[in-house]
């Protein structure tokens, strides 16, 4: 087992954007999954807290979101999933924030994006990624098999509601996602999968979700959610915003995303979301890493993957 000083220096050594051994790996995705068992379907977290989107592998990108937000543990951190796949550096990304949760567990919250699945990370990158940087699948099934074990959404003090995609036909109150079995490979139907795949919508009910998973849904569905649950928000992340943030539905619903210049390539800047102890919100716009911060990426091309 690793002690506190095993995980500093794992620590240390990811924010160089240096991998660990397989077997370091394995040894903290074993404390990762005795940390995680034990934290609820939707985990309570308590303010203040800054909130951050989508990351995708962006790992320079993540150390600039840090400089902006400030360090775990000075600031108590939520992160809305999707950590890997697409960017050149989902290894290091998941395991610096998994050693992060493991050092303090109190001070950061990871829930589950669509990516954090066996499926999607076998079409989008991550797989080839442990496959190349390790030669062998070893690091991506340790890492899988702790996906299987995050929370599925998160409530900050009982009054934002926070979850990766969206809402679900199938879930009318907080209790029927605590009721969810989460330690599986994300379904392709049903509430686990709504949750991690839906988007709002300026659409009056239900819609057809364009993604072929999920579902769209409209102002009206985000408000009976938000009165039946007693929420003041939704905070979610999963769709690309070029500003970053992008409020919804009378402030009802705000998407936050946090991966700058997202697959190297689009333009966007990116947000972090700070929540006071009175749930007021600020919003921390930032830019990619300058090119001089980055490591030298991997000669390849970018994949022309659906954005």
């Amino acid at each position: 087992m690793a002690g506190l000083s095993d995980l500093d220096r794992w620590i240390e050594q990811l924010k160089r954007c240096e991998p660990l051994q397989e077997s370091e790996v394995k040894v903290l995705c074993q404390h990762a999954q005795d940390l995680l068992v034990e934290e609820g379907n939707v985990q309570r977290v308590d303010s203040p807290v800054t909130i951050c989107g989508d990351i995708h592998g962006q790992f320079y990108d993540l150390m600039e979101l840090f400089k902006v937000g400030g360090d775990c543990p000075q600031t108590n951190y939520l992160f809305l999933g999707d950590f890997v796949d697409r960017g050149f550096y989902s290894v290091e990304t998941f395991l610096l924030l998994l050693a992060l949760k493991v050092r303090y567990p109190d001070r950061i919250t990871l829930i589950r994006g669509n990516h954090e699945s066996r499926q999607i990370t076998q079409v989008y990158g991550f797989y080839d990624e442990c496959l190349r940087k390790f030669g062998s699948v070893n690091v991506w099934r340790y890492c899988t098999d702790i996906f299987d074990y995050l929370s599925l959404a998160a409530v900050i003090d009982n009054k934002v509601f926070c979850v990766h995609g969206g809402l679900s036909p199938a879930i009318n109150t907080l209790d029927q996602i605590r009721t969810i079995d989460r330690k599986q490979e994300v379904p392709h139907d049903g509430a686990m999968c709504d949750l991690l795949w839906s988007d709002p919508e300026e659409i009056d009910g239900w819609g057809l979700s364009p993604r072929g998973a999920g579902y769209l849904f409209g102002g009206d569905i985000c408000s009976q959610f938000n009165q039946a649950n007693k929420i003041d928000f939704i905070a979610r992340a999963h769709q690309l915003v070029m500003d970053g943030y992008k409020c919804m539905f009378n402030n009802g619903l705000v998407t936050v995303w946090s991966a700058p210049n997202y697959c190297y390539r689009c333009g966007n800047v990116a947000a972090i979301l700070e929540l006071d102890e009175s749930l007021t919100k600020s919003f921390k716009v930032f830019e990619a890493a300058p090119q001089e911060a980055r490591g030298v990426q991997a000669k390849r091309p970018v994949p022309d993957y659906f954005l």
